[in-house]
Formats: C-alpha cells, structure tokens, sequence
C-alpha cells in the first residue's frame, strides 16, 4: 500500500488526507453510549464543507443530523456536543428509538 492509500475504515488518516487537499473539514466523535448504540465510544465520522462524510457515528438518520450540524461547526468554528436518546424529541424526529443515548462531539479541523 502507497503512503497516499488508506486502509478501509482509518477516517483519521482520510481526515488528513483531506486536510492536505485544502478541504475545510468537521470531526464528529462518539463520546459517550448509555444502553443500545449501533457505535461505540472513539468512532468517528470525518465531514467536508460540501457535506462528503467517511466513517459511522451511528445509523442514518442520527449521522444526517450530525452531519448538518457539522455544516454549522465548519462555518462557525464553535465545537458543539450533540446527544440523542430515546427520551429526547430529536432523536424520535431521527429515528433513533432502540432504547440507547449517544453524546456526538463534533469539532472543526484546522490544516
């Protein structure tokens, strides 16, 4: 494997890779499960300006939401910590109701 390939699954080195093509990048990083999640803690979903993601936070509809807010976290700068659970109204709006609770960091990268 060449020093410019990554293996499947390294978002981190994707991350990088990305930096280095002068992409404006989010890095969204499970924080924290209580119960039922389909990611466990340290997983990460790297997010472009034009909405390109690599990796998993969680499934569909929760990494849609992260993804958006990702958007907002690249524009602003300000890091923000997500949380879906199944008691909280953004999570059923997503679709996440398997009974779990995921806490999302999501940072902005910088080169």
């Amino acid at each position: 494997m060449s020093e410019t390939q990554t293996m499947p699954g390294d978002v981190l080195a994707v991350a990088e890779r990305w930096a280095g093509e002068g992409r404006r990048l989010a890095l969204a990083t499970v924080i924290e499960t209580w119960g039922s999640a389909p990611r466990p803690a340290g997983s990460h979903l790297v997010i472009d300006a034009d909405g390109n993601f690599e990796g998993s936070v969680s499934g569909g509809c929760v990494e849609g939401a992260v993804i958006a807010e990702a958007a907002d976290v690249i524009e602003s700068g300000t890091a923000r910590t997500l949380e879906f659970g199944v008691a909280d109204e953004t999570a059923w709006r997503v679709g996440l109701s398997c009974g779990g609770r995921i806490r999302v960091h999501v940072e902005r990268l910088e080169a």
